[in-house]
């Protein structure tokens, strides 16, 4: 098994424990637990001093995984799935499925399909979405490499993904799209 392969086994086994990963993701470095893991969620909440209330986003490998955490998908999300050019979250109504931790009070979920490819072969060997919020307490920067994760962060994750670890490469925080009045998607943040 190469090295790629065994980061991603690993970073299962954690997952399927219940445990909070650090991970590179396809955006910033994040943290991430089992989106359907509610103490999962608490424990990463806690680790990140993060207020309930602000929900973090659910990566999903496809729109057949996408469906099953959101209750509401738009008819053209398909076709804009297909046509996008850099990570977009959809805020879309939650299903029951999604961990309680995850669903803002609006009762929305904020959902990636990843193109990553470590990301998408967690995801898709977990066979669950996986949560991905910044790996920074509340309040702080993003780290948008491995060296700007806080130390306490380093120390309080369960497991640390040794993958691209030493990429500096930035990329920008995903486009942020929402469904809304009248079922149109609308930008919130590009």
């Amino acid at each position: 098994m190469n090295r790629f392969q065994q980061e991603v086994e690993a970073a299962v086994d954690a997952l399927l424990l219940q445990q909070v990963i650090l991970y590179p993701t396809d955006t910033v470095w994040g943290l991430g637990c089992d989106a359907e893991a509610p103490p999962a969620v608490k424990q990463l909440y806690k680790l990140k001093n993060r207020p309930e209330g602000q929900p973090s986003i659910v990566l999903v490998a496809d729109l057949a995984m996408l469906r099953r955490y959101a209750a509401q998908v738009p008819d053209e999300l398909e076709e804009l799935l297909a046509n996008e050019t850099r990570p977009t979250t959809y805020i879309l109504p939650a299903s029951r499925t999604v961990a309680p931790g995850l669903v803002a009070p609006d009762g929305t979920v904020g959902l990636r399909v990843v193109k990553d490819e470590f990301c998408f072969k967690v995801v898709r060997r977990l066979g669950h979405g996986l949560v991905s919020t910044s790996a920074n307490k509340a309040g702080e920067p993003a780290p948008g490499v491995y060296t700007e994760i806080d130390a306490a962060i380093l120390r309080g994750a369960d497991h640390v993904v040794n993958w691209r670890q030493e990429d500096a490469t930035r990329v920008a925080p995903s486009r942020v799209v929402r469904l809304g009045d009248g079922g149109k998607l609308e930008v919130v943040r590009e």
